[in-house]
């Protein structure tokens, strides 16, 4: 069943919308929340929460594109439940090194909301995204949207884990240049 289908069970509130979100979805809605979580169970119960939340925002919004709502809506689930889970003590997993990279970014002297506006940080990511070769986008995306491990990138991409590590240590670099010629402090 095509996206404007599922959309359209949703609008009808139909409930066979989520067996059809399910079936087209769940792979990918379940891959991102246990590159997130490291469970099966709670990956799970975050794809049925996304399901939930997504039978309860459609209507009134009508997603353009129905993988990137799903999967925004089952990653923000997933980090909520991670810093609930991880509350007072240190977790493991792949979640707090990505954030250690990529927060590196950014000063200690605030949030990124308070040093910029955020609409203006997010144009000048995707214009820097825009500009990389798709490998290095992929790899990009993979590691900070989806967060995928160094060893998962590798064998995605063909290349080896020290590849993978030197290109995301350039990308960071690259990006932090990028954001620093645009005029934010960091």
């Amino acid at each position: 069943m095509d996206d404007e289908n599922i959309i359209q069970l949703y609008w009808q509130r139909n409930e066979q919308a989520i067996p059809a979100t399910a079936s087209k979805y769940g792979p990918y809605c379940t891959s991102i929340a246990r590159n997130i979580l490291g469970s099966w169970e709670d990956a799970e119960e975050c794809v049925n929460d996304t399901y939930l939340r997504a039978w309860n925002s459609i209507p009134p919004h009508r997603p353009q594109f129905l993988s990137a709502f799903l999967g925004r809506i089952t990653r923000n689930l997933s980090i909520q439940r991670y810093q609930y889970r991880t509350a007072g003590k240190r977790g493991g997993g792949t979640l707090p090194a990505v954030l250690e990279e990529i927060g590196q970014l950014v000063s200690g002297a605030g949030s990124v909301e308070q040093e910029v506006d955020r609409r203006e940080l997010l144009r000048a990511i995707d214009a820097f995204l825009a500009r990389l070769p798709a490998r290095k986008r992929a790899i990009f995306i993979r590691r900070y949207w989806y967060f995928y491990s160094v060893s998962q990138i590798s064998s995605q991409s063909g290349m080896t884990e020290n590849q993978v590590s030197v290109t995301l240590s350039r990308l960071r670099r690259n990006l932090r240049n990028h954001l620093l010629e645009e005029g934010f402090s960091l």
